[in-house]
């Protein structure tokens, strides 16, 4: 009676439009955009995500629909809204970095200024509007590259490229009244670009950069309480490298470097600073093709997640995850709709993976998509009609439904959830050839423009 229960199961489709619990290896698991695609009022370059403690998703943006103004929106659960008024700044701005403060959980943003010529600026939402924190535009001069974190302690880091102190990368912290140096301005060796900086487990900054002092390779340094000193050799990737981007560990409270090295045809590396030396997470340029925008992440249970730009699939959002033996494919590669430009990746509180970009595939602007249930946040109050026979079958099935053929469509996934055939519904009944398919189980999903339908079908 239990294989006759499981059988049956198998054959009948199932209408389900409720949450389920999120399993990232479930076939049924795919990226799905996170309210509407594109929804910025006009093209977001400088994109940055980040999480408040609730898990509602924020976005901040150059805003090119309202004056190259910095602008935040957060997703309510159902649409995205302006935080404070949308193009907030001042002026002009480049290089926003959104980042929530532990202390008073409100969402900080740096950036380059236009209003202060081009120095830095970093405001907070106070609940109701936006605030300098301290002076804007408090850096000597101007600040390319802008990277915002918090300490422990809840205090704003930002580092920058100098250009006052010849290109140089510096560090300020925000006391309580001013925006103070960090060690000393200009630390870097020579000319460097795109600092990132993240806090260790016991608390010391450390920052990742292209070092110009040694051929732009990659270097990372720390803040031993007096002096910016590099942590094991300075310039320790192969060759030039772009888009550094650091992280810690959370499973050996080690740092990571993310980046593109110019040696191995500008494809993606990590590696990890053991105590002594960098060395290699998994293969070398493990990436199909050469990346851009590089963003790494890592889960609770300490596995590294990269999102890129993917040059082997139309310039594309692409994200790779370690297991631990190999770097594979979080979903489909090249998952978006159109190429992915500024991309910026993050884990909500729960660690569901989310990308945003600008999204070529809607005239440049902000998308958020995020790997998740396709059944997720989808409603209908009536069951939709949803056949599929023969069943099983050797070379052709038909698909039958209620669902408005014009704003739906129609996806087939192996068990692995690789995607294999993908089909705008145009009538109530679609035939599809299997004969090309292997034998096995295969999962059929239906998305209409209310709820995601599922079934499966048996290729004998």
């Amino acid at each position: 009676m239990k294989k006759l229960f499981y059988i049956l199961l198998l054959l009948c489709p199932v209408t389900v439009c409720a949450q389920l619990n999120w399993d990232k290896s479930s076939p049924l698991y795919s990226w799905i955009n996170v309210g509407n695609a594109g929804f910025s009022a006009g093209e977001g370059h400088y994109i940055s995500i980040a999480f408040n403690q609730a898990g509602d998703p924020y976005v901040a943006y150059q805003d090119w629909g309202n004056n190259w103004h910095a602008t935040v929106i957060k997703f309510n659960g159902t649409n995205w809204v302006n935080v404070g008024n949308a193009g907030f700044s001042a002026n002009v701005v480049y290089w926003t970095k959104i980042a929530f403060s532990p202390s008073d959980g409100q969402p900080y943003v740096a950036y380059e200024d236009a209003a202060t010529f081009n120095k830095a600026t970093v405001m907070k939402f106070d609940g109701t509007q936006w605030v300098n924190v301290g002076n804007a535009g408090f850096t000597a001069g101007i600040s390319d590259c802008t990277s915002l974190t918090f300490s422990p302690s809840g205090q704003p880091y930002v580092a920058y490229v100098d250009e006052e102190n010849s290109f140089k990368v510096s560090v300020m912290k925000f006391d309580g009244t001013n925006w103070v140096y960090v060690g000393a301005a200009g630390f870097s060796i020579a000319e460097s670009w795109r600092p990132n900086l993240a806090f260790s487990y016991s608390g010391q900054p450390y920052i990742a950069f292209e070092d110009g002092g040694d051929y732009s390779r990659a270097s990372v340094m720390k803040f031993d309480g007096t002096n910016w000193v590099y942590v094991g050799n300075e310039g320790f990737s192969a060759g030039m490298v772009q888009y550094t981007s650091l992280a810690f560990n959370p499973a050996d409270s080690l740092p990571y470097v993310a980046y593109e090295d110019a040696m191995y045809s500008y494809k993606a590396i990590v590696k990890k600073f053991d105590g002594t030396n960098w060395v290699y997470v998994g293969n070398a340029g493990f990436s199909a093709g050469s990346v851009a925008f590089m963003n790494l992440a890592i889960s609770q249970a300490g596995e590294p997640y990269v999102a890129f730009q993917d040059s082997l699939n139309s310039a594309k959002a692409t994200l790779m995850k370690f297991n631990g033996t190999n770097w594979v494919y979080v979903g489909n590669a090249g998952f978006s709709a159109g190429a992915a430009l500024w991309a910026s990746f993050a884990f909500s509180p729960s660690e569901q993976p989310f990308v945003a970009y600008a999204d070529g595939g809607n005239l440049n602007k902000a998308t958020v998509m995020k790997y998740d249930s396709v059944m997720v946040g989808v409603s209908e109050s009536a069951k939709l009609y949803f056949s599929i026979y023969p069943n099983p079958s050797s070379y052709q099935i038909t698909i039958e439904t209620s669902a408005n053929p014009s704003k739906s469509q129609l996806s087939i996934s192996n068990i692995n959830g690789q995607e294999l055939i993908t089909r705008q519904i145009t009538a109530s009944k679609t035939q599809l050839d299997i004969s090309s398919l292997p034998s096995g189980v295969y999962f059929v999903r239906l998305t209409s423009e209310k709820c995601v339908v599922t079934g499966k079908f048996i290729k004998q």
